[in-house]
């Protein structure tokens, strides 16, 4: 999806959190349980474009503005270099339904967890707040 890829790579996430659908499942690379919600999932991306450092993509896949893309990318997390990918569905209302990232090496993927982890207290409140 054109308009998520631009608005990650100019870093504005509320254009990034307008692209979400209420009902938005995130499924992280490092979290068993998918997360379902606008919120949970916005907070997350927020805290995610803290963590990476040297964040680019490197490759589409799919149409530009079909329903199905998948988006790589290449970061650092520390000293840990990684590279990912980011799956979207975008339902017919023209926003995203699911987003599902994948990481590797899993050295990358437990730097990553390690991370978000220490985030996620924040990631939790701005996610109530953003509810309320």
């Amino acid at each position: 999806m054109r308009a998520f890829r631009e608005a990650v790579e100019a870093g504005d996430m509320d254009a990034v959190e307008a692209l979400l659908a209420e009902d938005v499942v995130f499924t992280s690379p490092v979290v068993f349980r998918p997360y379902a919600g606008k919120a949970i999932t916005a907070a997350i991306l927020r805290a995610v474009v803290q963590v990476f450092e040297d964040f680019r993509y490197v490759r589409q896949i799919g149409a530009p503005d079909g329903p199905d893309s998948a988006l790589v990318f290449r970061a650092r997390v520390g000293d840990r270099e990684l590279t990912g990918c980011d799956f979207l569905h975008v339902g017919e209302d023209g926003l995203i339904d699911d987003l599902t990232v994948m990481v590797r090496p899993l050295s990358g993927a437990q730097a990553l967890a390690a991370a978000m982890g220490a985030r996620f207290e924040q990631i939790a409140r701005e996610a109530g707040a953003r509810e309320a």
